[in-house]
């Protein structure tokens, strides 16, 4: 079974706090966390991160960069790592 299709948890963080999350939810699949996660793009405050059931933990770069792959904008996602990570 292909790691997408494997169940994964979405954790989102707001701002700068650094924990705990302030929201925590299984789902299903990778491919389902990655859209959720893909969805907070419009919240300039939520950092989302993911831990796949393998225990990999995939940074707010690395659900940048899969979820355009996937077709989901994530823009605003990317707008909140440059403004807090590359500065």
């Amino acid at each position: 079974m292909s790691q997408m299709d494997r169940p994964a948890e979405l954790m989102i963080w707001h701002g700068e706090r650094a924990a705990p999350p302030a929201e925590a939810r299984l789902y299903p699949t990778l491919r389902e966390a990655l859209a959720a996660a893909a969805g907070c793009a419009g919240d300039p405050d939520a950092l989302p991160w993911i831990v796949t059931e393998d225990g990999d933990i995939l940074s707010p770069h690395w659900i940048d960069r899969h979820a355009r792959e996937a077709g989901h904008p994530a823009g605003g996602l990317r707008a909140w790592i440059a403004q807090r990570w590359l500065c």
